[in-house]
């Protein structure tokens, strides 16, 4: 448990970029640890769309921890999951989920400072989040604990006013209670990112989305990880889809057996 979770803190200290696959179950995960992708994701809206739910926490913790169960027994590279806003409404309920990804091997998480509320998402007030994630962090070093907290800011998910200087703001709030790193999710300008690395001590990690600069120039921006988010996913479901639209139009079954 220890080992892997020092494996992958050091993923995020090398010079070369961590591109990070999001899995989805046991079979996919094992697939990218085949290729030899150093470590393996999670992807929330990946694991509750593959089992008929929404994401956002509309799948239940119990059934999302049975897939991670399973992944971790199929991996021998370090898991970190989505754990999304912690499926907790209380500091103590989110730690007791988490504790139990850290009992099954996880090496870290991902966890998100904005909330849903009637469907709609905004970002928690940041003192409130930076007091959560302390929370979690002394509670994991006062039972000797190690698990990487990768804290995702929804500043640029959420298109704010001013994302820059919200990201900064928060940013150096995260760095003093306990982060292990950061995640902006939809951020692919380099000036922005540039700006993000520079105002941090902290790796940031970005994600796959349209107009994200190549794996060469996101290492030389000063990012450290860079995940699939649930676009794997999403493209295989849409392969699935035209294959089987094929096979319906062309009468026999020569798609998916060549």
């Amino acid at each position: 448990m220890s080992s892997n979770f020092q494996k992958f803190k050091q993923l995020h200290q090398q010079s070369d970029l961590l591109v990070l696959p999001n899995a989805w179950n046991a079979k996919s995960a094992s697939i990218f640890e085949e290729k030899q992708f150093p470590a393996v994701a999670t992807s929330s809206a990946a694991v509750a769309e593959s089992l008929g739910y929404r994401d956002g926490e509309g799948m239940p913790f119990m059934d999302y921890l049975f897939i991670i169960n399973r992944i971790v027994s199929a991996i021998r590279v370090p898991l970190t999951v989505d754990i999304e806003m912690g499926y907790g409404k209380t500091n103590a309920e989110v730690y007791t989920n988490i504790l139990k990804l850290v009992e099954l091997g996880v090496a870290g998480i991902n966890i998100e400072d904005s909330i849903i509320n009637q469907s709609k998402r905004a970002l928690k007030d940041t003192k409130t989040f930076g007091s959560t994630i302390e929370y979690i962090k002394n509670r994991l070093e006062a039972e000797q604990l190690k698990l990487f907290i990768n804290i995702r800011c929804d500043t640029y998910l959420l298109n704010i006013e001013k994302k820059r200087e919200e990201t900064i703001k928060r940013l150096k709030v995260y760095e003093t209670t306990g982060a292990d790193g950061i995640f902006l999710p939809c951020i692919s300008k380099e000036n922005d990112i540039v700006e993000a690395v520079n105002n941090t001590k902290l790796p940031v990690s970005v994600m796959c989305i349209p107009g994200l600069p190549g794996f060469a120039a996101l290492n030389k921006l000063g990012v450290k990880r860079v995940s699939m988010g649930p676009f794997m996913f999403n493209k295989i479901y849409d392969n699935i889809g035209r294959l089987s639209e094929t096979i319906d139009t062309s009468k026999n079954f020569s798609s998916i057996l060549s």
